[in-house]
């Protein structure tokens, strides 16, 4: 099994339990899907919270679907990116090339406030597109108190 710095960072958060526990999202340009749904997953269950304070891009916007909105908050540095996905370049040869599938899927995931945000704004291409702080992202979470 290849240890990359999503799976340390859950295994890190299997070993330390706070009852209040955070996660502080600050620059998270994303990866491998299955590992975020699994981080998502654990927060959920866990009931801890999320603070978007910063770069929260591709698979890491499955925060989303999986933890529920009223436990996610973001500060004025949020900036949140979404795209299709993409297969692993391990098996394209180094070439970028856009899944259907995994698209969907990650559709799939998403409340309706964001796929309204995505559809408003020529739905998921192969170009990120951002929110950045505002009404827009505000429409979809709310922004974290003031101590944040």
């Amino acid at each position: 099994m290849r240890i990359t710095p999503l799976v340390a960072l859950l295994l890190s958060v299997l070993a330390v339990t706070p009852a209040q526990a955070v996660l502080h999202i600050t620059r998270d340009h994303g990866g491998y899907v299955e590992e975020y749904k699994a981080k998502y997953k654990l927060i959920r269950d866990r009931r801890e919270r999320v603070v978007i304070d910063g770069i929260c891009n591709s698979a890491c916007t499955l925060v989303f679907g999986i933890v529920p909105l009223n436990k996610i908050c973001v500060t004025p540095k949020a900036s949140i990116g979404f795209h299709q996905a993409y297969y692993d370049k391990a098996f394209t040869f180094g070439i970028k090339v856009t899944s259907l599938e995994g698209t969907s899927d990650l559709m799939s995931y998403y409340p309706d406030t964001v796929k309204d945000w995505i559809r408003r704004n020529g739905g998921l291409t192969t170009e990120m597109k951002k929110i950045k702080n505002g009404v827009d992202l505000w429409k979809i979470v709310d922004p974290c108190p003031e101590e944040w």
